[in-house]
C-alpha cells in the first residue's frame, strides 16, 4: 500500500496539486497537513508513519 503525505506551510496555499499527484501514484491513503516547515512537530506525518505496516510506502 502506497501512504500519501501532503503538507502546506501556510494556509492561504492550496492541496490540490499535491493530492492529484499522490492519487496519480496510486495511494490508497492521503493525510494531510497545513503547518509551518519550522514547526518540529508534524501529527499528520506522525499518523501515517503510525498506520504504515511492513512494506508500505510513504510517499512524501
Amino acid at each position: 500500500m502506497h501512504i500519501g503525505y501532503a503538507r502546506l506551510s501556510t494556509l492561504d496555499q492550496n492541496l490540490n496539486l499535491q493530492l492529484d499527484a499522490l492519487s496519480n501514484v496510486g495511494c490508497e491513503r492521503i493525510v494531510q497537513e497545513k503547518i509551518t516547515g519550522t514547526k518540529l512537530a508534524r501529527p499528520q506525518l506522525h499518523e501515517a508513519i503510525e498506520y504504515a505496516q511492513t512494506n508500505n510506502v510513504i510517499v512524501v
